[in-house]
C-alpha cells in the first residue's frame, strides 16, 4: 500500500511539472467574449472583439487571484506590459472568482497596468478548454497569442509561470515581423 502510494504521488508530482499542451491549437478560431474586467481598481466590460480591432490580444488563464504562481505571473505580465504595447498588444487575464476580489489584484499584483476579467462560472475557460481537470472549479495557467482575425497564433499550458511571458512575447514579436501594420 505505502509503495502504491508513493508511486502515485511521484507520478501525480511529474504530471505537475510536465507542460500540458494548450487545448486551442494554432490557427483555431478564438472564441469571442465579454466579462466583468478591472484595471486598476476600475470595473468594466472587457470584449475581445472590440480589443482585437485594436491589435492582437495575449489572453492568459490562471488559476487564482492572490495564489503564489499567479502573483509571480502578474507581476510578470505587468512588467512587460509597455513592452506588448510597443507591439501593438493587448494583455488581458481572465480566471474563475469574483469581480471583487480581481479589482483589488488589477491594482495590487497587476499593478494598474493590464485588466483581468472575471470568469466564475468558467464559460470562457471551457470555450478555450483551459480549464483544470484536477481542480474543477479553476482555470489552468494557459497562454494564448491572438491575431486581430480572431486566429489562435501561439498556445501555451504550464502551470510553471516563468516562460508565459517569454513565449508570448517572442511568438508576438514573429507574427509582428510578419504583419508590420
Amino acid at each position: 500500500m505505502k509503495k502504491t502510494l508513493l508511486a502515485f504521488a511521484a507520478l501525480a508530482a511529474f504530471a505537475a511539472a510536465t507542460p500540458a499542451l494548450a487545448a486551442l491549437s494554432v490557427g483555431a478560431k478564438a472564441p469571442d467574449f465579454s466579462a466583468p474586467a478591472a484595471m486598476g481598481g476600475k470595473s468594466f466590460n472587457f470584449n475581445l472583439d472590440g480589443a482585437l480591432k485594436k491589435g492582437p490580444v495575449v489572453l492568459y488563464f490562471f488559476p487564482a487571484a492572490f495564489t503564489k504562481g499567479c502573483t509571480v505571473e502578474a507581476h510578470d505580465f505587468a512588467d512587460a506590459t509597455d513592452d506588448y504595447k510597443k507591439l501593438g498588444a493587448t494583455v488581458i487575464g481572465v480566471t474563475a472568482g469574483n469581480i471583487d476580489r480581481l479589482t483589488e489584484f488589477s491594482t495590487s499584483e497587476c499593478r494598474s497596468k493590464f485588466p483581468v476579467a472575471a470568469d466564475a462560472d468558467l464559460s470562457i475557460a471551457k470555450s478555450y478548454d483551459s480549464t483544470l481537470a484536477m481542480f474543477p472549479g479553476h482555470s489552468n495557467r494557459t497562454s494564448y497569442v491572438i491575431a486581430p482575425d480572431h486566429k489562435v497564433i501561439f498556445a501555451y499550458s504550464d502551470l510553471d509561470p516563468s516562460k508565459h511571458v517569454d513565449l508570448t512575447m517572442d511568438a508576438l514579436k514573429k507574427w509582428r515581423a510578419d504583419h508590420p501594420n
